[in-house]
């Protein structure tokens, strides 16, 4: 089976899970309160449905397209369009005959749900998987630090003690913190055994969004060769597949990175090249030809050994809600970059969201990817926007504060307004999906 297909159906199956429960959220206090919900729809049914099936008052469907889905709730002015009701009189059954207070619950539903079902999923994630950590001391090269990292005073050879004070579970979040977090020092220790406290610029996060840089922190793959060019250099002064890269008789390497680094500083250079095989050092000296190229390949496929640390249920509870918060908070404070013209080239549609999937069918991968989008899902829908959960909310808000109900007019041109607003966000962000797909 493709990885185009696997990662297709784990985005079906994990939109339709989310889909279903958020539209549950809307649908069980609209029940409870006595309000007549007319249908109840996984995707949208423009023209025909795969499936209905009437149960009582309401319409159960799938529809054929997998843009999200819907409840139809009697007398309101939704994305349906649908306002023949406002030219009768309030009936009690109908969502605008309620009380203010209700009709804010039942929109709150669904955001509500999701955000609830992302924390859930943490929990269980953590209780039956347990957490995945990474040492910096369990990589054997260490870490590789960018341009941009070591322009705030990172160095080769470094190792990361503490951000803000915090020990990382998984030395990579460093990235992470360093983008979103606005961290303030981090301490490191050097080669020679001594610490020091780096003071982190307010502005990095905003930096490593213009550089392109968003992991200025990764780890530095070993330089060991994986094969060697014929009639290369390398060929001519003997080094072997196998053979691991230590450095230079002036310099040691911490791994590839700093390799490749120094033979682009050095294409013409003569220096004496240190490597290791079978346990034994041996130096080779090294005349670089003109266009600066040793002739080697270096093996870049490197499996990174998590530990896992299993947690009871309530260790599972108090992490995977720390686990949801950050979640929550890290994508709130990354939506200040869509409105800059770097991240608005980022933004992504079904193409970005498909990727967060595993390539093989993985359930802890699936359910942690179906956490994150639930939590997204969540923070998205309460965006200020009609046609959103979160525009009705903010005219609810309004009419409860002002004692007034906005013009139903008012309110049906806000809806279509708010309806092409998503529309071109949605072929925006599709769009840059494919463009990605073609010209990256």
């Amino acid at each position: 089976m493709s990885i185009f297909l696997i990662k297709g159906l784990q985005l079906l199956l994990s939109l339709s899970i989310l889909i279903v429960l958020h539209e549950l959220g809307h649908f069980i206090p609209a029940k409870i309160f006595k309000t007549r919900v007319e249908k109840f729809y996984l995707f949208f049914d423009v023209k025909f449905s795969l499936f209905k099936k009437k149960i009582g008052e309401t319409v159960y469907g799938i529809g054929w397209l997998p843009l999200g889905g819907y409840v139809k709730i009697s007398g309101m002015i939704d994305e349906s369009m649908d306002t023949e009701h406002l030219i009768k009189e309030p009936q009690p059954w109908e969502f605008r005959s309620k009380p203010s207070w209700q009709r804010l619950i039942i929109m709150l539903g669904g955001v509500t749900v999701n955000l609830i079902l992302g924390f859930l999923i943490y929990m269980m994630i953590l209780f039956v998987w347990g957490k995945n950590t990474l040492d910096q001391k369990d990589l054997p090269s260490g870490l590789y630090y960018s341009e941009l990292a070591k322009s705030i005073g990172f160095e080769s050879g470094d190792e990361i003690l503490s951000v803000d004070g915090k020990n990382l579970d998984n030395i990579l979040d460093v990235n992470k913190y360093l983008f979103l977090r606005d961290v303030s020092i981090i301490s490191v220790k050097k080669t020679n055994g001594t610490r020091i406290d780096l003071k982190i610029p307010k502005n990095i996060g905003t930096k490593m969004m213009n550089s392109g840089d968003l992991r200025p922190v990764s780890i530095n793959l070993p330089s060991i060769i994986d094969s060697i060019i014929p009639n290369s250099i390398a060929e001519k002064i003997s080094l072997k597949k196998g053979d691991k890269i230590i450095g230079t008789t002036a310099k040691k390497f911490q791994g590839l990175f700093d390799f490749r680094e120094f033979i682009s500083d050095n294409a013409l250079n003569n220096f004496n090249l240190i490597y290791e095989r079978e346990k034994r050092l041996d130096t080779v000296n090294v005349n670089l030809n003109t266009d600066g190229k040793l002739g080697i390949y270096n093996l870049t496929d490197f499996d990174i050994k998590f530990k896992t640390e299993k947690l009871g249920v309530f260790e599972s509870i108090s992490q995977g809600f720390y686990m949801g918060y950050w979640t929550l908070y890290d994508y709130i404070v990354q939506f200040k970059y869509v409105f800059s013209k770097k991240g608005a080239s980022q933004l992504g549609g079904f193409g970005a969201i498909g990727s967060l999937f595993p390539a093989t069918w993985d359930w802890e991968g699936f359910w942690s990817s179906t956490a994150l989008i639930s939590i997204i899902l969540a923070f998205m829908n309460l965006l200020p926007i009609p046609a959103l959960d979160g525009g009705h909310v903010m005219f609810l808000i309004y009419e409860i504060i002002s004692g007034r109900k906005p013009n139903d007019k008012f309110m049906e041109y806000a809806q279509i307004f708010g309806f092409f607003l998503l529309m071109s966000l949605v072929l925006y962000a599709n769009g840059n999906d494919i463009y990605r797909a073609l010209f990256n």
